[in-house]
């Protein structure tokens, strides 16, 4: 295993109206991945782009080199149905030829692959080929300016490992709402790299967040039965039986309480958490359950209705359509996805409607206290033990290397 020891930097993002201190630094960047490197001997041209949060497919292959015609025809062939598999962060590289087409793309896809789309002709063909990866682990921090995003941007992360975080922390901090200026985090997390660069980033091993001058750890377990999970050093489990959201990053535009209602303009009690959220946005079941309902109800519009246990559900509305399989009956696990979000029913606009039942009583989502999940089994505590300390020694190293920078 590669340990690059001061994989580190930190994320300082920007907030408009209250300025930084004027300060001077040295900067040692990096070749722009944009850039054209050319092969002579075989007459052709690279070209590298990131897939970017918030891209389109269209974009990306203006930025590649593909003229508006060539990108809409590939665009159309069975052939790009990878392309649409993308997440944001992806590396993808173009061959362009002396003539100035674009001859291949090719990137790393889901399963590890690497695959190409050559052109043929004026056709596409597709191959796919074993990508030899090599694993390091990397260690680095990050301070919140802005928000999550722009901080895990600033400290050269991937949206994955954001995106990791906010679901480990989750039922501690609210992502939504309790994010503040110079609250820090520090993250050790695996990363791939194939001919010499970072294609993509794996699973977070360790993490640390700091926030509203409370500190939370994390360090990742698998036990001898291959199930794995986020635990205290201690061997506390992180995981709480519900999540505060059922989105990874909204707004919220109605909160639980009373209000004016948008469409009766009459004041009611307004008796759960509305996210505004762009249309298509993914939605989480919060906690382990049975579908109860999975249909049209309403001023609900299309709704999702999981049973808990513990007398407890949760009630998903004004989506735009159900995930593939879902219906009545079926087991779902916290964190599944289960819909997307809409403006079915009564809505003025695209959001998600939220509501956690406990019996027969509508309870506030953000402020109700959630029971943990099972700790660490006692049998496999010294396991346990032998995997955290050399995790929690890393998050202290992070953690004093930062003190240092700012003494």
């Amino acid at each position: 295993m590669i340990v690059p020891l001061f994989g580190m930097v930190a994320a300082f993002g920007t907030v408009p109206d209250v300025p930084d201190p004027v300060s001077t630094q040295t900067i040692i960047e990096t070749l722009s991945p944009a850039a054209v490197v050319p092969d002579e001997a075989a007459g052709a041209y690279f070209r590298e782009e990131h897939f970017q949060r918030g891209d389109t497919l269209a974009a990306l292959l203006e930025r590649l080199g593909m003229d508006d015609e060539e990108a809409a025809k590939l665009l159309r062939s069975p052939q790009a149905r990878p392309l649409r598999s993308l997440q944001p962060g992806a590396t993808v590289q173009s061959s362009t030829g002396e003539d100035g087409r674009v001859r291949s793309l090719s990137f790393l896809s889901a399963g590890d692959t690497l695959l190409s789309i050559e052109r043929t002709g004026e056709d596409y063909r597709t191959s796919e080929t074993p990508a030899n990866m090599t694993r390091l682990v990397e260690m680095k921090s990050g301070e919140i300016r802005s928000s999550l995003f722009a901080a895990t941007d600033a400290a050269g992360l991937r949206d994955s490992v954001a995106m990791q975080l906010a679901d480990i922390f989750a039922g501690d901090i609210d992502f939504h709402r309790d994010l503040r200026r110079g609250d820090r985090f520090s993250v050790v997390y695996e990363s791939f790299r194939h001919d010499g660069r970072t294609v993509k980033s794996g699973r977070v091993l360790a993490a640390e967040f700091a926030n509203q001058k409370k500190t939370y750890r994390a360090v990742w377990f698998q036990g001898a039965d291959g199930k794995g999970g986020y635990y205290t050093p201690e061997g506390r489990n992180l995981r709480k039986a519900f999540l505060r959201s059922p989105l990874e990053f909204s707004r919220i535009s109605s909160g639980f309480g009373m209000r004016q209602h948008p469409i009766l303009k009459q004041w009611r009690a307004h008796k759960g958490i509305d996210y505004a959220a762009p249309a298509g946005t993914r939605v989480k079941a919060t906690g382990d359950g049975t579908v109860e309902f999975a249909g049209r109800q309403g001023g609900y519009g299309t709704l999702v209705v999981i049973r808990h246990a513990g007398s407890y559900s949760t009630y998903y509305a004004h989506l735009s359509g159900l995930a593939r399989g879902l219906r009545r009956g079926a087991r779902v696990a916290q964190g599944d996805i289960i819909g997307y979000v809409g403006r079915s029913g009564w809505a003025t606009g695209p959001h998600l409607h939220y509501e956690f039942h406990a019996g027969s009583q509508h309870r506030n989502p953000l402020t109700i206290a959630f029971p943990a999940a099972q700790p660490v089994p006692a049998e496999q505590l010294a396991a346990f033990g032998q995997s955290a300390e050399p995790l929690a020694a890393r998050l202290d190293l992070l953690k004093n290397t930062n003190l240092a920078l700012l003494e």
